[in-house]
């Protein structure tokens, strides 16, 4: 249903693409033959980045979700760009129509409730949106491409925690979510985001889920170098949405050869001196179609009320579960902040928080931005990120 609700979007895109950009713009048959073929090729190459790195593997998927991926983006960003132009657009025919003179004519003549508006005017108008539309989707896309392949920003902010023991004043937490190795994202993206980690100097590592788009057999070899990050109590992992779409056991199978601790609605206790903090993680929602969703009684089971706990889960909206079983801080991903703008509006409406520190009841939720991207490669107003959390 997804994929079926996708193609149609797709397609009715293209359509007004088409319309916009063919059909009111050219002249002549020949033109809008040659502009139609050109549209229908770009929505199969759309419909290709989706689907063929999943049927042919992803070192082949690559040569296609390049160019495909950017065409999305390219697409969404015109299509943006023509519908913000309608309205001048249509101001102008309207004052046009004003101006025209009204036709009179005797008994015999055909009755007309609104006089045309010139054709040379009319395609002045198509050509001039085209040629905005134009200038403005590819200049945003670029922009958006230098966002997203950057490397992330490293923010830094302090939480407090009403239970915390001051042993633990000043313990950071990196976290890292949504990395997404996969068609256009590789090993040197893992290695860059490991070396970033490292340089933070953390107490521990957390990663909240979705790290790949693929299998461990294709994209192994890419997640390697997390062998390498290092922190005084270890790095520990929960699962996102895409790690059931592209096996989640495998994954965890591996990450765990690596050296990563995965929290499978568990927890662990860490301590300074005589004081403790609890670290527990929950499945993602998406697990429950796959028997392994989450369980906040499980994870919880058996602690000390009188220590702090900071929970990983990778969905924003799993918090209200969180704050009814007492969790003093919650970090996420999932959203990547919205990723392309004003996809941040939409987000908005199913989760919590789309970015940043926020409070539901009496527990704090972060949600990192994440330091990949899913689709095209391209962040508008939600650059990538690396958070470090101190604790106070």
């Amino acid at each position: 249903m997804f994929f079926v609700l996708v193609f149609g979007i797709l397609t009715l895109l293209h359509f007004y693409l088409w319309k916009r950009l063919v059909r009111d713009v050219a002249r002549t048959r020949r033109v809008r033959r040659i502009g139609a073929v050109a549209v229908v090729s770009l929505a199969v190459l759309a419909v290709a980045a989706l689907m063929l790195p999943r049927l042919i593997g992803i070192e082949a998927g690559r040569w296609i979700a390049w160019p495909g991926y950017l065409w999305i983006a390219l697409m969404f960003y015109l299509f943006v760009a023509l519908v913000v132009l309608e309205l001048p657009r249509l101001a102008l025919r309207l004052r046009a129509r004003r101006k025209a003179p009204a036709l009179v004519g005797g008994s015999d003549a055909p009755e007309r409730d609104e006089p045309a508006v010139d054709d040379s005017r009319r395609l002045f108008l198509a050509r001039g949106a085209a040629l905005v539309a134009g200038i403005a989707a590819p200049t945003v896309v670029g922009v958006g491409m230098v966002s997203a392949l950057s490397a992330p920003d490293v923010k830094r902010l302090t939480v407090p925690l009403r239970r915390l023991d001051p042993a633990f004043a000043g313990f950071r937490i990196t976290v890292v979510s949504d990395i997404h190795l996969g068609p256009i994202l590789g090993r040197s993206h893992t290695e860059r985001l490991v070396r970033m980690i490292n340089e933070t100097e953390p107490d521990l590592v957390a990663m909240v889920g979705d790290l790949a788009d693929g299998t461990v057999a294709e994209l192994g070899h890419a997640a390697e170098p997390l062998r390498d990050l290092v922190s005084r109590e270890g790095t520990f992992f929960v699962t996102g949405n895409h790690e059931y779409y592209s096996g989640h056991q495998q994954w965890i199978t591996e990450l765990d050869r690596l050296g990563l601790h995965y929290l499978r609605n568990d927890r662990t206790r860490i301590t300074r001196g005589g004081a403790g903090l609890d670290l527990a993680g929950v499945t993602d929602v998406t697990g429950e179609s796959f028997d392994d969703g989450p369980d906040f009684g499980a994870a919880l089971r058996g602690r000390d009320a009188a220590d702090p706990v900071v929970l990983l889960a990778h969905q924003p909206v799993q918090v209200e579960s969180a704050a009814r079983a007492g969790v003093d801080l919650q970090l996420s991903g999932h959203t990547h902040g919205g990723q392309i703008y004003p996809f941040h509006h939409i987000v908005s409406l199913q989760q919590p928080s789309v970015s940043g520190l926020s409070k539901v009841d009496d527990t704090w939720l972060y949600v990192t931005n994440g330091a990949g991207f899913w689709g095209p490669p391209v962040r508008i107003g939600a650059p990538p990120d690396i958070t470090v959390i101190e604790l106070r």
